[in-house]
C-alpha cells in the first residue's frame, strides 16, 4: 500500500501542488497567424415591457466579449458602423453593402426580451459578402443568467461560420486550496464566476465531468481518510458516494465516464497496486483490465470508447499506453522522454495530449494514437501540467506555474490566444473542460 500511495503521489496527486521550476533554455511554441473573421454586432432591440438601453449595451458587451473569446472573430466598434448601430427588425434583411464597406464579414442582429424571471434573445447572423443570412435562433434563459445567453449566441455564430461550435457557454472545474484545503471548483470557461462544489476540509482531487454535464465525479479524502469517489450533481443522479457497493476498505484512486455516461475506467488498489477496472456507474459488472506488479492509473478514454491510454510503470519509468476497452492489446504509446504522465484523449480522436517531465519540469506534449507524431504543444521555463481538451478540440486548459503559484491557462491548439483564468487564490490545479450545455 506504501508503495501505491507513494508512486501515485509523484504521478497525479502531484498534480495537486506545484512542481519544482528549474530554469532551462525553452523550446518555444511560435503562435501562427490565424484568419479571424471581422464581424459587427448591433446592439439587440430591446422589446421588454419596461425597455433599458444599458440592458442591450450590456448584453452586447457579453456577446463581443464571447466572440472574442471563441478565437474566430474580431469585433468592430460600433464607431465604424455605417449601418444602424441598434438592430430596427431581426426579420428584416440587412443593407449588406453598409456592412462590406467597413470590412465586416458577418453581422450579428437580434432583439432581447426581459421577462418575469426569464430573459429572451433572439438573433440572426448574416454573411455580408453574400449577403445571405446563415442562421437564426432563440435563447432563453432565468433573468440572472443572461450572460450565458450571449456566450451561448456567441458559440452558434461561431459554428454558422467555422462548421465547429464554440466553447463560451462551457464550463471549467479545476481544485483550488484557496479557502485552506484542496476543494472542488468550477467557472466559466473564460474564468468568470468561479464557485466551490464542495467544501468538505479533506483532500479533494481529479475532477472528471459527466457527458451530459450534470454531474462531476472526482476523489475525495473525506471517508476514513482513504481515497474514495464521489459524485456531485446538479441532475437527476444522487449526490454523494459513487460505488458503494465496492469493498470500502480498498483505496478507490480515480475514475472517469466513458463516452456514453454509463461505463467507468476507475483506478482501484488490487494485489497491493493501483490497478485499471471498468464498472458501471451504479457498480455493477466490475471488470478488471490489468494486471501486473506496475501501478496502472490515470485511464482516459478515446471518443469511441473503444480504447482507453493510460499510465504505467512497468518500463521502469512512467510512460502512456494503449489497450482496447476490454483490457486486449496493451501496447506502449511514448518513447521519448523518461517521465510520461497525464493522457487525455482529443475530442475528434486524432490526438492525445499529455504532460513531460525535462529537467525538472513539465512541458506539454501531443502524440497522435499510433505513435508516428510527437511533438510539443505548450513549453516554459515553469511547470505546465494536467492537460485538458476543450469539447471542440480547438483549445486546451492546464495548470502553470509560469507566474510563482499554480493557475488554470486556456490556449488555442496553435498556440495562440494564451489566457490566464485563476489568480491570487491560492493553487489552481487539475482542470476538467464540461462538455458543451445541453
Amino acid at each position: 500500500m506504501a508503495r501505491v500511495l507513494s508512486l501515485l503521489g509523484a504521478l497525479s496527486l502531484a498534480a495537486c501542488w506545484p512542481a519544482a521550476a528549474q530554469e532551462r533554455p525553452v523550446v518555444v511554441v511560435t503562435p501562427g497567424t490565424e484568419h479571424r473573421y471581422r464581424v459587427a454586432v448591433q446592439r439587440f432591440a430591446d422589446l421588454s415591457s419596461q425597455p433599458d438601453s444599458s440592458r442591450a449595451l450590456s448584453f452586447r458587451r457579453d456577446l463581443v466579449e464571447a466572440l472574442d473569446f471563441s478565437s474566430v472573430f474580431v469585433s468592430l466598434d460600433l464607431g465604424a458602423f455605417l449601418g444602424p448601430e441598434v438592430t430596427e427588425a431581426v426579420d428584416a434583411p440587412p443593407i449588406c453593402s453598409d456592412w462590406v464597406q467597413i470590412g465586416a464579414d458577418a453581422l450579428v442582429q437580434g432583439e432581447i426580451r426581459a421577462m418575469t424571471g426569464r430573459t429572451e434573445a433572439e438573433f440572426s447572423v448574416w454573411d455580408t459578402a453574400r449577403c445571405r443570412r446563415l442562421l437564426r435562433r432563440r435563447h432563453a434563459a432565468p433573468a440572472g443568467e443572461v450572460r450565458f445567453v450571449a456566450r451561448r449566441i456567441a458559440d452558434d455564430v461561431a459554428e454558422a461560420f467555422t462548421g465547429v461550435r464554440g466553447v463560451a457557454a462551457t464550463e471549467l472545474s479545476f481544485v483550488s486550496d484557496r479557502g485552506g484545503t484542496p476543494e472542488i471548483y468550477v467557472m466559466d470557461a473564460d474564468g468568470g464566476h468561479p464557485r466551490s462544489v464542495t467544501s468538505n476540509g479533506s483532500i479533494n482531487n481529479f475532477p472528471s465531468w459527466s457527458p451530459d454535464g450534470k454531474s462531476i465525479l472526482y476523489t475525495s479524502y473525506r471517508s476514513g481518510n482513504r481515497p474514495k469517489l464521489f459524485l456531485t450533481t446538479r441532475g437527476r443522479r444522487r449526490s454523494g458516494s459513487l460505488l458503494p457497493r465496492l469493498n470500502s476498505d480498498l483505496p478507490q484512486y480515480r475514475a472517469v465516464f466513458d463516452p456514453t455516461g454509463r461505463m467507468l475506467a476507475a483506478v482501484l488498489s488490487a494485489d497491493g497496486a493501483a490497478e485499471i477496472f471498468t464498472v458501471r456507474s451504479n457498480g455493477r459488472r466490475l471488470r478488471r483490465l490489468t494486471k501486473n506488479r506496475a501501478i496502472d492509473i490515470a485511464p482516459t478514454w478515446s471518443p469511441d470508447g473503444r480504447r482507453i491510454a493510460f499510465v504505467s510503470d512497468r518500463s521502469g519509468s512512467p510512460q502512456i499506453y494503449i489497450m482496447d476497452a476490454d483490457g486486449r492489446n496493451v501496447r506502449r504509446l511514448t518513447y521519448q522522454g523518461t517521465y510520461n504522465t497525464h493522457p487525455a484523449w482529443s475530442p475528434e480522436g486524432g490526438w492525445i495530449v499529455y504532460e513531460t517531465r525535462l529537467k525538472g519540469q513539465f512541458d506539454i506534449w501531443l502524440i497522435d494514437p499510433e505513435g508516428n507524431v510527437n511533438v510539443p504543444l505548450v513549453s516554459h521555463p515553469r511547470s505546465d501540467e494536467s492537460p485538458a481538451w476543450a469539447p471542440n478540440g480547438r483549445k486546451l486548459a492546464f495548470s502553470s506555474t509560469r507566474r510563482g503559484a499554480a493557475d488554470i491557462y486556456i490556449i488555442d491548439l496553435s498556440g495562440d490566444n494564451l489566457r490566464r483564468l485563476t489568480s491570487r487564490a491560492g493553487h489552481n490545479t487539475s482542470p476538467a473542460w464540461g462538455p458543451q450545455p445541453r
